[in-house]
């Protein structure tokens, strides 16, 4: 079995594959100050509850953008799986050119998610990624990673409202009932998710000009399925996209 680890800026998504197939995905927050032990007894429970056991993990394998943390995931791995995890690196042999102007800057998450974009859907193609931030990430006809673009995430935005104003509540991300708000609630959950679909759908218009009519847009993260129900162009939701990714860089990898 192979343990695959997301660690995203707000949570770590967890996918454990037997072959190719998803068999346990599990969501945690990313504490900062959780030591060795607090995650090693945290997984031993979630493979418990699942009838699972540490034992049977052949291999880990992480994509980070949380270096605090690094270290910690590495210790917790050698000290409750008895084995060395592979860590997404700029030095990892992914299968696929990266075009950054230094490929060390790029978060791990966004070239594995170009990996499973290549393998699954072929170019060119355009991932994005409902996470903290917004990214999108551009696929080449030829299968490179040519860069994208870091928008600011729906959360922050919600928490920007609540933490900037005085009168404004903390709300939920959800369709809104109507696009005109009659209270304040149902105002701002108007503004968010019409506004999170019209700079998604924007910049999506503008990549398609230039990488042409053909090109695959794939949605993923948290939100992903809701953004899709309203975009115009988003033509795939893909929310183990990642995970997915990791298993085909171990594959590649021989491990």
């Amino acid at each position: 079995m192979l343990l695959a680890l997301d660690v995203g800026n707000t949570n770590i998504t967890i996918g454990a594959f037997r072959g190719d197939q998803l068999t346990g995905r599990w969501r945690l927050r990313t504490i900062r100050e959780q030591t060795v032990d607090e995650w090693g007894i945290l997984l031993r429970n979630l493979f418990s509850l699942s009838g699972l056991e540490l034992e049977s993990a052949g291999g880990i394998i992480i994509s980070s953008v949380v270096p605090v943390i690094n270290p910690i995931l590495g210790e917790m791995v050698r000290k409750y799986f008895q084995r060395e995890a592979v860590f997404v690196t700029a030095e990892t042999d992914l299968g696929i050119r990266v075009l950054y102007d230094n490929p060390r800057e790029v978060g791990a998450d966004r070239v594995v998610n170009g990996v499973a974009a290549w393998q699954l859907y072929g170019g060119p193609a355009v991932v994005v990624d409902l996470g903290t931030a917004i990214t999108f990430d551009v696929i080449s006809r030829e299968g490179e990673y040519r860069g994208g673009l870091i928008c600011a995430g729906i959360g922050m935005a919600i928490s920007g409202l609540f933490s900037k104003t005085a009168l404004l509540p903390m709300v939920n991300f959800a369709a809104p009932e109507k696009l005109i708000g009659t209270n304040t609630m149902g105002s701002i959950q108007s503004g968010l998710y019409y506004g999170s679909l019209g700079m998604i759908d924007g910049i999506l218009e503008r990549l398609i000009a230039e990488l042409g009519p053909d090109t695959k847009l794939i949605a993923t993260g948290g939100n992903a399925a809701l953004i899709r129900e309203g975009s115009r162009l988003i033509q795939h939701v893909d929310e183990d996209l990642t995970l997915t990714g990791l298993r085909l860089i171990w594959e590649r990898l021989g491990k």
